[in-house]
């Protein structure tokens, strides 16, 4: 037993020494028995212990002493100088000191000192004596005494890599750098969306101030007109064209668009907008802004997802556009930010739009199943009212007017006719302005709105229904140089107030029309109280142009290679007229004079 005790004593003691992550915070001593514990690679330790066993006792006393000595000297340089040894490892004092405060709070490593987490390399683990340190705490304590095996910094028990155990705690702190990263991105958050609110408020606020202003002027116009009409007894007198006026149409612009289906013109900022599909493959659905004074000035916009086609456009006073859609959205276009500030929700896809020319507020829907609704733009929810239609036909047209008492109304046209709406009373159905007529289908109807005493629409016959022969000699008369198969031949009735509540169809005209489009046809006012009636016919591939009420034919406009897919009229406040026309291949604007 002398002997064992003094060869364990002669073995060469490793001592481990921390760095700064350890210093202040644990100190460890070793004793008789952690030495006999750990593991040595001196092979020949248990000769040299029996050949000392065999040597003199006074070399073994001398020998025990020199032990002693330098195992006290290395005691004290792995404790530092400050703390002394002791039985086992232990938390610093200060250390924990310092600490307790924090930990008081938060479970936290009494290694490091930090919170540990639920994964990660700091995660929560614990050890065979059942002291819970971070792990990566554990696994470099035992790095530094070489991967073997190391003691528990509070109890003394050993313990090697294979009893870190990972816990699986139902609450771990949160580092406080992570928590001050998602406070920090909260607030530039913040920031941002108030920003963007004061920005929209702005804007709002603009628009609100400009509407009251075109109101203004929409009021004192309609009562000019009112005024004009009560000066004359006689409806039909003031209708007949006056010899001693010329119209005449010079091109102001003419831009080449590809993909463009719809157009509609603000007169006022002297602004085209155009609606089509990008001219890329798979593109998405764009509105081009164009300038009216320059064609370079043309921007495209894309258009929010799911918007799908647009299947019309209509300018509102301040500055800004509806449109509808076939991805089942009223949306309101914001000329200033050249953005989509408001979309309403429809049931089914929208075909026609328009707004109150008494009321910037209220805008209309004419939807694919034959119903009308009526929004408000301060609140875009759900609509005001929802009207039943006499059909389930698209409408494919639609304006707002004022009739002679001063009561708004709606003129809308689908297949079965032109129908009059009371915006109002949303419990009343349409009624139809013309009779039914099984045999024609109504594909467009232009007005001179305000007023709505002037209207005309226009048929095809339908699927199957013979040809008038004597009303096709009329039209070739007229169109000598008509190709052969270019659409359908139609005609064009002249719609006139008799009363408050009642129109009669009056002269009619023969032209060319589309077999598959619901065209579009403008009225155009000039002179005194006198109109022509703009329609792209489809064997001209351009603008026809006639007089009202006699149909007789005033212009035909420059031709295009392909027909005519829309056409509008528009007037600014200062006395301005711009008629548009746009094909597959091309936009054209004339200026009215």
């Amino acid at each position: 037993m002398p002997s064992r005790s003094r060869a364990a004593r002669r073995r060469t003691l490793h001592p481990v020494v921390l760095d700064d992550f350890f210093r202040d915070v644990v100190e460890i001593d070793y004793g008789e028995e952690d030495q006999q514990e750990e593991p040595h690679d001196d092979g020949g330790s248990e000769e040299e212990g029996q050949d000392e066993s065999e040597g003199s006792s006074d070399e073994d006393e001398a020998d025990d002493d020199e032990e002693d000595e330098e195992e006290e000297r290395e005691r004290e340089e792995f404790a530092g100088g400050d703390c002394g040894p002791s039985a086992q490892a232990r938390v610093s004092s200060v250390a924990a000191a310092g600490g307790s405060a924090e930990r008081a709070n938060m479970p936290t490593c009494p290694v490091c000192m930090e919170p540990w987490t639920s994964q990660g390399p700091h995660r929560i683990s614990c050890i065979p004596c059942g002291h819970v340190y971070g792990r990566s705490c554990l696994e470099r304590w035992l790095t530094q005494r070489g991967n073997r095996s190391a003691t528990c910094p509070q109890c003394g028990k050993r313990f090697k890599d294979k009893d870190i155990i990972n816990l699986y705690a139902p609450e771990v702190a949160i580092p406080k750098n992570e928590l001050e990263k998602e406070i920090s991105y909260l607030r530039e958050r913040n920031d941002s969306l108030e920003k963007k609110v004061l920005h929209h408020d702005k804007l709002f606020e603009e628009m609100t101030k400009r509407q009251i202003d075109m109101e203004q002027r929409i009021v004192d116009a309609v009562s000019s007109k009112r005024q004009k009409v009560t000066d004359h007894s006689d409806g039909a007198a003031h209708l007949e064209p006056s010899t001693s006026t010329t119209v005449n149409f010079s091109l102001q612009n003419e831009l080449f668009l590809d993909g463009a289906r719809v157009i509609s013109i603000d007169a006022s900022n002297q602004i085209i907008l155009a609606s089509g599909r990008a001219s890329s493959v798979g593109a998405e659905h764009v509105l081009t802004k164009i300038s009216m004074f320059s064609t370079h000035e043309a921007r495209k916009i894309h258009l929010p997802p799911n918007t799908k086609a647009v299947r019309d456009m209509c300018i509102l006073p301040g500055g800004s556009a509806i449109f509808t859609s076939l991805g089942k959205r009223l949306s309101l276009f914001s000329m200033t930010t050249d953005s989509v500030v408001l979309q309403c929700d429809l049931p089914v896809p929208g075909w026609s739009c328009s707004a109150d020319v008494s009321s910037s507020r209220h805008i209309y829907a004419g939807l694919q199943n034959g119903m009308l609704l009526v929004f408000d733009i301060r609140q875009t929810a759900r609509p005001l009212h929802s009207m039943m239609g006499l059909s389930t036909q698209p409408i494919h047209t639609l304006h707002s007017v004022i009739d002679n008492n001063g009561c708004r109304k709606i003129l809308s046209a689908s297949a079965v006719g032109p129908c009059m709406w009371d915006a109002d009373d949303n419990q009343s159905r349409p009624h139809l302005l013309t009779g039914m007529d099984n045999q024609r289908v109504c594909i467009s109807l232009a007005c001179a709105p305000p007023s709505s005493d002037l209207l005309v629409a226009s048929f095809r016959p339908k699927v199957g229904a013979s040809e008038d022969a004597s009303a096709s000699q009329v039209y070739l008369s007229q169109t000598p140089s008509r190709p052969v198969g270019s659409g359908k031949l139609g005609h064009h009735s002249l719609i006139r107030r008799t009363s408050d509540a009642s129109f009669a169809e009056g002269t009619t005209c023969y032209g060319n029309v589309s077999e598959v489009r619901m065209s579009k046809s403008a009225i155009i006012p000039y002179g005194d109280n006198q109109h022509l009636f703009a329609y792209g016919d489809e064997s001209l591939h351009g603008v026809r142009t006639w007089q009202l009420p006699s149909f007789a034919i005033h212009a035909d406009l420059c031709s295009h290679r392909q027909p005519i897919l829309d056409l509008r009229y528009a007037e600014s406040p200062g006395g301005g007229r711009y008629l548009g026309c746009l094909s597959e291949e091309k936009l054209q604007v004339f200026r009215i004079s």
